[in-house]
């Protein structure tokens, strides 16, 4: 068990003046890296975990006061919910799948367009998507400030009343505690060196070789935080979803979705931005005939060739990424 201080307690600004600065560790699961980048205008704090993870799990946040963020990012299924595309207040369906939130901290784009570059604003949007809670920020204040319990955590975590930027503080704060770590990999690679079984290891040796999977699924997290096309979204010459062009507006990002983690992979199905492919086995399938042919196919998508063995090995890798889910816990 890695311990990782969460940083000097700096002010963002005489705002913050007041609040509250006891120094707090995150712990941090085996195999991950001891340095989360934590914004200095937000700096980790016991209250402020406490504070967001309450919010998390409060179905008033939304319009019919029935669904949470924890809805859709359920901890019991690695903070997403199992369906192809998310469903939220009244049953509105949207258009692409939930995204896991462990170790989201180290994070540096979100959403699966990376239209946000941090937590802070990436927290407040499911709040305001019509499709996900359909709520105004100055509703969910207006129903924190009459709840006397939040006010008291408010004034707890942040010497003051609730106000949208010291909500987004909190939610934020508790996602950074999200994390998953521990896995067999992680013991074979930075422990004892018997964590996998020999299948397993052939299938880590194939995902750093013959399947190319390490070209976009590298690093601590199991991803380069970039952007592929793999023709998921191109179905019979036309596209399904623009996907990284609706934020940059540039034509070769047609197509082009953020490369997702694959800890707790085993755990999150279905997959890809729409959910499209049920099951892990179909998911190498897919990249072994080489993708979907498109105008903007990524060039490290291509055919891999492999065996049945070899899948059944690289398979064997993959479920042993799952490790320690856990949430909330600092010292």
């Amino acid at each position: 068990m890695a311990v990782l201080c969460a940083g000097p307690l700096v002010s963002a600004g005489p705002a913050l003046a007041q609040t509250p600065s006891v120094p707090v560790h995150l712990e941090i699961p085996a195999g991950l890296d001891l340095h989360m980048p934590i914004p200095l205008g937000n700096p980790l704090t016991e209250a402020k975990v406490a504070l967001g993870r309450e919010l998390f799990f409060d179905p008033r946040l939304s319009r019919d006061r029935a669904m949470a963020c924890a809805t859709c990012h359920n901890p019991a299924r690695a903070f997403t919910d199992g369906r192809a595309l998310s469903v939220g207040v009244f049953g509105r369906r949207g258009a692409r799948s939930v995204p896991s939130l462990v170790n989201r901290g180290y994070g540096k784009s979100f959403f699966w367009d990376g239209r946000t570059t941090n937590l802070e604003e990436q927290v407040l949007r499911p709040i305001q998507d019509p499709n996900e809670m359909d709520m105004t920020l100055d509703e969910v204040m207006a129903g924190l400030r009459r709840d006397q319990r939040y006010t008291a955590l408010f004034q707890t975590a942040f010497a003051r009343l609730p106000n949208s930027d010291d909500l987004a503080r909190a939610l934020a704060s508790y996602v950074r505690t999200i994390l998953s770590g521990g896995s067999p990999v992680d013991r074979y690679l930075y422990g004892s060196g018997d964590g996998l079984s020999d299948r397993a290891r052939q299938g880590l040796r194939l995902f750093r070789g013959k399947a190319r999977c390490a070209n976009c699924h590298f690093g601590h997290i199991f991803t380069d935080e970039g952007f592929h096309n793999t023709g998921v979204a191109w179905s019979d010459g036309e596209w399904l979803d623009d996907g990284r062009f609706g934020v940059t507006g540039e034509e070769s990002d047609r197509g082009r979705f953020k490369t997702p983690t694959l800890r707790e992979i085993a755990r999150t199905a279905p997959y890809m931005h729409d959910g499209s492919i049920t099951t892990l086995e179909d998911v190498v399938e897919f990249y072994d005939r080489g993708g979907s042919s498109n105008p903007y196919l990524d060039p490290e998508i291509r055919p891999l060739s492999l065996t049945e063995d070899e899948k059944l090995a690289l398979l064997a890798f993959l479920g042993a990424l799952s490790g320690d889910v856990r949430e909330g816990i600092v010292r």
